[in-house]
């Protein structure tokens, strides 16, 4: 972090994630809830710097950690029934390639697994969960 310098969102190493992954994920929530059937489910992902951060990955863990609590929180408010939770996975075994080094430690998951978290969020009755993949 010490390589961060305070900047806009617009302008900062923050604001990509923020803009994008977060922001994104949030509108597709709004969105979703005029089209949705009544106890329609809507799914959103983070990811596991949630909770296990990694150098370079500060970003990452504060959007991660953003996008858990707001279906936590969304859960409550949603009408007609509509449903939010969230898939939490590690590293995919199918993305080592790329991200393995820096995951060293993290025990990596098929992304079959995620897809499983995925169905039960969606095929589930719960809401507000955020379903670990680890």
């Amino acid at each position: 972090m010490s390589a961060i310098s305070p900047a806009s969102v617009e302008r900062s190493v923050y604001g990509l994630g923020i803009v994008n992954k977060l922001m994104g994920q949030v509108n597709l929530t709004l969105a979703a809830r005029n089209a949705l059937r009544d106890g329609g489910s809507i799914t959103l992902i983070a990811g596991v710097l949630s909770e296990h951060p990694i150098v370079a990955g500060s970003s990452a863990s504060m959007v991660n950690g953003a996008i858990e609590a707001f279906a936590r929180a969304a859960s409550v408010e949603l009408p007609r029934g509509l449903r939010v939770n969230a898939v939490s996975p590690t590293v995919f075994e199918e993305s080592m390639g790329g991200y393995g080094p820096f995951f060293r430690g993290f025990d990596p998951v098929p992304v079959a697994r995620a897809a499983r978290a995925f169905a039960r969020s969606i095929e589930g009755r719960q809401t507000g969960q955020v379903y670990k993949v680890i």
